[in-house]
């Protein structure tokens, strides 16, 4: 097949996945948000997603994408490195054109990768797979409280730190992969370039802002809590 036999069609399966990511993550940078204005509303959302059917089968499929994704992208890494061979060791000079977070996709990657072993650990342990094994004492608190887990977590500063160095390493990637995609796909020109990477950086930005955000205020308000 040449969707894994060619590097066009391996790029094409890189780029569909990662889209598909994205709108994941815009789903649930929008569904974190709802956690700053009304605590038991957010709790009713993960009340209403746990370990009901389609929220499983969601996560199936988002897992399925993930792994695609990952194999696919380390694939292409090892191609490309393989096809440079010692050429890339006499490249002292970085070219200006090149961005830095293009040359860094998989550095930028595994601390993606790490945030997210991070994050299962911190709230889909306690709270999904808690449920779907019927073990409900998994963490300190019931697993459709996600608010009391959110507290918990971005009241440590050691983990508030790791989470906003993994959603600086989640923009860089952002950033590259969402006009990359578009490219691969045929949806970009001469014209359409520097818009898409505009659109791309806006896009990115306001994705991780919004996760950031989540993250930073429930610090402060522990912050806040402990001098009370």
């Amino acid at each position: 097949m040449w969707l894994s036999n060619s590097s066009i069609g391996r790029k094409v399966v890189m780029s569909v996945t990662g889209i598909a990511l994205v709108l994941f993550l815009t789903f649930h940078m929008a569904m974190n948000l709802v956690a700053l204005f009304s605590e038991d509303a957010y709790n009713m959302i993960c009340e209403f997603l746990g370990a009901n059917w389609y929220a499983l089968v969601a996560t199936a499929g988002l897992g399925a994408l993930f792994v695609i994704h990952i194999i696919y992208a380390f694939w292409l890494t090892m191609q490309n490195r393989a096809a440079r061979g010692s050429e890339r060791y006499a490249v002292n000079v970085k070219p200006k054109t090149v961005e830095w977070a293009s040359q860094n996709m998989l550095v930028l990657g595994i601390v993606v990768i790490a945030g997210l072993a991070l994050h299962f650990a911190n709230f889909w342990y306690k709270m999904q797979f808690a449920e779907i094994i019927g073990v409900h004492d998994l963490g300190a608190f019931g697993p459709t409280d996600g608010v009391a887990y959110i507290r918990e977590t971005f009241g440590c500063p050691v983990f508030t730190v790791l989470y906003l160095i993994w959603l600086a390493a989640l923009w860089f990637h952002l950033t590259h992969g969402f006009w990359s995609a578009l490219q691969t796909l045929g949806w970009s020109n001469k014209v359409w370039f520097e818009r898409w990477k505009t659109i791309g950086n806006i896009y990115s930005t306001v994705v991780v802002l919004g996760f950031a955000a989540v993250v930073v205020i429930f610090f402060v308000k522990s912050l806040a809590c402990g001098a009370c």
